[in-house]
């Protein structure tokens, strides 16, 4: 008899949290190994823990600087070939009125979180633009890592 489904919500336990992590990552690295070996596909996989470590694999073949660097020279026109449809221009007509929706859209919430037009923000909107924004640094804070991480591995490996 299996058990039953594990309900997806933050471990309030630090040792149980920090136990749970350890095994869940050690079963990420050991399934990302085994998808490399078994599907010779290059796998590229980084894990920041919550203090900020940084646990890492990367296939047998291939470094995490090569991987990442191919991740980051993906392009529009990769993608094109592999999906006909962006390059479609019988839609381009229609997408125009959407995406001039969609630009308003961004520019607005560009404008607040820079801070301006908040006047007419909610008490709750101006809570979700905080989360949204707390978000957003820790995501930068994540890519600085990173960022320093492969130059320091670029100049040493020099």
């Amino acid at each position: 008899m299996g058990r039953g489904p594990v309900q997806l919500r933050r471990i309030e336990n630090k040792i149980n949290r920090q136990v749970t992590f350890s095994k869940r990552r050690s079963g990420l690295l050991k399934k990302a190994h085994e998808i490399s070996v078994l599907c010779d596909a290059e796998v590229a996989l980084i894990v920041f823990s919550t203090k900020g470590k940084l646990y890492e694999y990367s296939s047998q073949d291939s470094s995490m600087d090569v991987i990442l660097e191919r991740y980051q020279r993906y392009s529009f026109e990769e993608r094109a070939v592999l999906d006909p449809s962006i390059g479609n221009q019988a839609n381009w007509g229609d997408e125009y009125g959407s995406l001039k929706i969609k630009l308003d859209a961004l520019q607005k919430s560009q404008r607040q979180l820079l801070g301006e037009q908040l006047d007419p923000l909610t008490t709750k909107e101006l809570q979700q633009l905080e989360q949204q924004l707390d978000s957003s640094l820790k995501h930068i804070r994540i890519n600085f890592s990173l960022s320093l991480y492969l130059s320091f591995k670029r100049r040493r490996s020099h």
